[in-house]
């Protein structure tokens, strides 16, 4: 059983990191008083509004920025400023150790996929595909505040993963299917074949989302995915928007799925709103869930989060 980080509370601590892409300091400003107006604090990393081109800092400055948080007694939740590009650059510099020993709640989703996802290899621990500093802000549906807090916040067990209302649930291959779910961004799982960091499917459900990509780069994505065996021991499948992707060579985010995911014969779900979509299910990584396209529906088992 993974290890579950201590429950975020109001008026507690959260450090904000940028560990990938840089963001402009007005907005890192803004969404920081976002998260102060709902009574936390906030500590800000050393690097989190410098700007080294596609990445914010080196990796070894924005990975001293994210031990500087686990290794902070005060600081019970992690939120990462964006994703962008760059993530996994700073994985070789985490004490993997001392993170399973001091555990801390951790979301994001885009390029923090590839953290999210070694966290729960190396350091035994559940985390969050969720919310990102740059969602903290009024317009943001209150469906992903309630997705985030919930996961976060409370103890709930079982909890159904339930779309917002309007958006059904996809069951396209029958099953019912046990494990712990992995993945996320489409792009960024890839990115961990043949590295140290490579993700684990075997037994497990397979999460993957997408976005800003024509349907010839995701087919590409998968297929390699298929080819590097990340399917044939999985136990399930779960698959995301594919959020302002285009249509390429006449084929669809849909014949995609039909064509390359449905015969592989595991249990699919599809539709699920999550990731780079305007709504986010919370979605934690690491946690036992109960995936059955028999009844079309997603269950988490556990409490993602302790006292």
């Amino acid at each position: 059983m993974a290890i579950r980080p201590p429950i975020l509370r109001a008026g507690d601590t959260v450090g904000v990191v940028t560990l990938g892409s840089p963001r402009d300091e007005a907005t890192i400003n803004a969404r920081i008083q976002f998260l102060e107006n709902l009574g936390f604090n906030v500590v800000v990393g050393n690097y989190v509004y410098s700007w080294a081109g596609y990445v914010a800092a080196t990796p070894q400055q924005r990975a001293s920025d994210l031990m500087s948080m686990f290794e902070n007694p005060d600081v019970r939740a992690i939120i990462p400023a964006r994703g962008g590009t760059g993530v996994a650059d700073i994985l070789p510099y985490l004490d993997y150790n001392f993170i399973s020993q001091n555990p801390k709640i951790i979301t994001g989703y885009s390029d923090i996929t590839v953290l999210l996802n070694v966290l729960y290899i190396l350091s035994n621990l559940i985390t969050f595909h969720s919310l990102l500093l740059i969602d903290f802000r009024e317009t943001t549906p209150a469906y992903n505040f309630d997705q985030f807090f919930t996961a976060t916040s409370t103890l709930t067990s079982p909890r159904p993963l339930e779309n917002p209302p309007g958006i059904p649930l996809v069951s396209r291959v029958p099953g019912n299917v046990t494990g712990a779910i992995v993945g996320g961004n489409l792009t960024s799982f890839v990115d961990t074949l043949g590295t140290p960091f490579e993700v684990d499917t075997r037994g497990k459900i397979v999460f993957i989302e997408e976005t800003h990509e024509a349907i010839s780069r995701v087919y590409r994505l998968v297929t390699h995915l298929i080819r590097a065996g990340k399917f044939r021991d999985c136990a399930g499948i779960i698959v995301g928007e594919c959020s302002n992707c285009t249509d390429a060579y006449g084929k669809t985010y849909a014949d995609l799925i039909n064509e390359v995911l449905v015969p592989l014969g595991k249990p699919l779900m599809t539709n699920l709103a999550s990731g780079h979509g305007y709504y986010k299910m919370a979605i934690p990584i690491g946690a036992i869930a109960n995936l059955n396209t028999i009844d079309n529906a997603l269950t988490v088992l556990e409490p993602t989060v302790s006292l």
